[in-house]
């Protein structure tokens, strides 16, 4: 009896559009397989309306995708191509948002709407004042929100684009590579480790969203202190 087929390294679409969810990663790589992973990052480092996009999930569940466990998925993806996508649209994206901040500031965030950006603007000015350029650009890698508009904040802040750069391509390699090494680890280790994909996924999402939550708290720990200070 013959295995379950597999679909080999997608570059284009395999799916309609129409079908496809785009706040799911494995459809996703389903629909777009390895282009649609450096599109995606693009977005979501560059572009502010690509702030909801999911980068941590895609990129850990791609590199699930990249092992023979992952047959019953119906996707196969191939780790080199995987990687070369992945750090090409997130190193250019960021480039690609801090040339918007420079040359717009603080227009496009300020026309937006979305309440959530407005909170990631502020935790990105936040590391920024906390931690200094080069940290703070690294961290924000691994925060949701906060890696799509600290590249523009950056820009719009005036810091120097050589600094920039390079911290930059230090923390987007560490996060596509780490992310995506550590999907590929997992599933090489596992057997039918498809099998656990959304839990997995869901999972990593939990996680990345923790230095958010936590300094959320600490925020909001030091208003009340402050408050209470202020009262006494």
């Amino acid at each position: 009896m013959k295995g379950p087929a597999t679909m080999s390294a997608p570059l284009f679409a395999t799916a309609s559009p129409l079908a496809v969810n785009v706040l799911d990663a494995q459809s996703l790589l389903a629909a777009f397989g390895v282009l649609g992973v450096g599109i995606v990052l693009f977005a979501e480092t560059g572009l502010l309306v690509g702030f909801f996009l999911p980068g941590d999930s895609l990129l850990f569940t791609a590199g699930l995708l990249c092992t023979g466990s992952s047959a019953a998925t119906g996707v196969h993806l191939s780790l080199a191509p995987l990687l070369l996508a992945a750090v090409a649209g997130t190193l250019a994206g960021s480039q690609c948002g801090y040339l918007i901040g420079r040359k717009a500031g603080g227009t496009l965030l300020a026309r937006s709407r979305s309440a959530r950006l407005h909170e990631g603007a502020q935790r990105a000015e936040a590391l920024l004042e906390r931690y200094g350029v080069g940290k703070a650009i690294v961290l924000a890698r691994f925060v949701p929100v906060v890696r799509t508009v600290l590249n523009p904040m950056a820009g719009a802040l005036g810091v120097p684009a050589r600094s920039f750069t390079v911290w930059q391509v230090t923390g987007g390699l560490l996060w596509t590579v780490g992310l995506t090494l550590g999907g590929y680890a997992l599933g090489s280790s596992i057997p039918n480790v498809d099998r656990y994909l959304l839990p997995i996924v869901a999972l990593i999402v939990a996680v990345s969203l923790l230095p958010l939550a936590a300094e959320l708290y600490r925020s909001r720990r030091a208003a009340a202190a402050q408050k209470n200070g202020a009262g006494g």
